[in-house]
């Protein structure tokens, strides 16, 4: 009698084995998003490391020998046109100047007589010539004194902040010995280096005769709080980088930079035609990048490219892609080299809108 129930309890486990089994048979097969890549025209904003200098940075030099007798200004002071910063003992070089206003009387007097002479035939009209060409070196050696006088007493050239105070009170002064620098900080000239190929991209473009704007990004990695415009490029290459220098004008009203800093230079390039494909449907193998094209069969296949450019979101694909590949979007890592798969095509225009991109 217990055969019975046996037997129907296992009636019920194939039954039950059997369901499931129809279940599994039946799962919904994986649908993939597809699309293709685009070509458009848009931008990069590349960066270049660069060099900041004053619009005006200067060495402040003594143009005479003595002992600096003031000092009118500090370090990192802010000082303007005309403002006395440094004052040379003048004791020798106004005694000059006396001696030479001295012999300059001395020869006015001699041509006066000279000239009275002249006037009664007693001297020739060359001792008269003579007179007066005393009396011009004279006046010669009056100004020479003043200029030497003059150096004595070192005034700004122009608006600026000074640095380093080279000397101190007291210190015998060769000529020539530097005293400070000065910076003019109203504007800054930016110095960053651009490579071959990408000057000749700006130079045979049809802006290259515009004012191109571009930003600065600080060493604390903020951007400056104004635009700067390219103004010159330098006339040589350097042979040894292949580069050459461009340099930007920043107003900097606030007076946040200084002369030496660095920072980065953001300037955006223009990519003509660009062939455009979103990075979400690549993937790495051993530092190359690939991606998962379908074929007429709807197998997907491994294939590698080339990237040129990275923009937010996007690779410009310089090779390996053309516009009617149908490239796989989503779920790379779920399927396999030679895989037959289904899918659904989103169209390019969509899939560039849905990444947010804002493109030129």
């Amino acid at each position: 009698m217990r055969t019975i129930p046996m037997f129907i309890g296992l009636c019920v486990l194939l039954g039950l084995a059997s369901c499931q089994t129809k279940k599994e048979g039946h799962k919904e097969e994986t649908n993939y998003l597809v699309s293709s890549p685009v070509r458009k025209d848009t931008s990069i904003t590349k960066d270049y490391v660069c060099q900041i200098h004053s619009i005006r940075h200067i060495e402040l030099r003594a143009l005479e020998k003595g002992y600096l007798q003031n000092i009118y200004v500090d370090e990192g002071q802010f000082v303007k046109k005309g403002q006395r910063m440094f004052y040379i003992m003048p004791n020798v070089y106004q005694a000059d100047l006396q001696k030479a206003k001295a012999e300059a009387r001395v020869a006015e007097i001699e041509l006066q007589n000279t000239q009275l002479l002249a006037e009664g035939n007693v001297v020739s009209q060359n001792e008269l010539a003579m007179a007066k060409a005393t009396l011009d070196k004279a006046k010669a050696e009056v100004a020479l004194a003043e200029t030497h006088l003059g150096f004595t007493d070192v005034r700004a050239p122009f608006d600026g902040i000074m640095d380093h105070l080279e000397v101190r009170e007291g210190s015998l002064l060769d000529e020539g010995e530097l005293l400070t620098t000065l910076s003019d900080n109203s504007k800054m000239w930016v110095y960053f280096n651009v490579p071959e190929a990408e000057y000749l991209d700006y130079i045979i473009s049809k802006d290259k005769d515009s004012k191109k704007e571009v930003q600065l990004l600080m060493a604390n990695n903020k951007p400056f709080n104004q635009k700067g415009i390219v103004e010159t490029i330098q006339a040589e290459f350097n042979n040894e980088t292949g580069n050459i220098a461009f340099r930007a004008t920043f107003p900097n009203p606030d007076g946040i930079l200084r002369h030496g800093e660095t920072g980065s230079i953001l300037m955006k390039v223009p990519l003509k035609n660009a062939l455009l494909l979103p990075q979400k449907a690549t993937f790495e193998v051993l530092d190359k990048k690939f991606v998962f094209v379908i074929d007429e069969e709807n197998k997907v296949s491994q294939r590698e490219i080339t990237v040129g450019a990275e923009l937010p979101h996007l690779f410009e694909v310089t090779k390996g892609l053309s516009e009617n590949d149908k490239v796989l979007l989503e779920g790379i890592r779920m399927v396999k080299n030679g895989e037959e798969i289904h899918y659904t095509f989103e169209k390019p225009e969509s899939v560039l809108a849905s990444l947010e991109l804002y493109t030129e």
